[in-house]
């Protein structure tokens, strides 16, 4: 199975969180040959340990070694760049749902999975805005 994934499901490789027990079942119950990241993810997945680390969740010391894991893991990862053509994505979902609150850097997820959409099996993510969209733009977000 070939995997995207967000973020929000990433993060839950490293850190329990609300529902990392079902997305770890995905990685367990599959024989997983690609996992696809946004390019913007290296960014997004060390914002959101360092947050984790103000809101008081993580330690530095955590957070520092889940940044050093992280980056060990990347050679597994496909980290699909950002370009031209997702970038149009990313503004022609923002044209379609800015008003069900699509923010900038959020579209590039959405974009970077639909510029997938023949490549990849599954698109995981834990942000709901983003799996309803994911939906709407005909993108396989659930194990049948």
């Amino acid at each position: 199975m070939r995997l995207f994934l967000d973020t929000s499901s990433l993060i839950k490789l490293y850190h329990e969180e609300k529902d990392s027990e079902s997305f770890k079942n995905i990685i367990i119950q599959n024989s997983i040959s690609s996992i696809f990241l946004s390019e913007l993810t290296r960014v997004e997945f060390l914002s959101a340990l360092w947050k984790k680390r103000r809101q008081g969740e993580l330690s530095t010391e955590i957070v520092e070694q889940m940044a050093v894991l992280f980056e060990e893991d990347a050679a597994r990862f496909t980290f699909i760049p950002l370009n031209d053509h997702i970038v149009q994505n990313a503004c022609g979902l923002l044209n379609r749902y800015g008003l069900e609150g699509l923010r900038s850097l959020d579209s590039i997820q959405p974009a970077t999975a639909i510029a997938l959409k023949n490549r990849a099996d599954l698109f995981v993510t834990s942000d709901k805005l983003l799996e309803s969209l994911l939906v709407k733009e005909e993108l396989q977000t659930k194990m049948e």
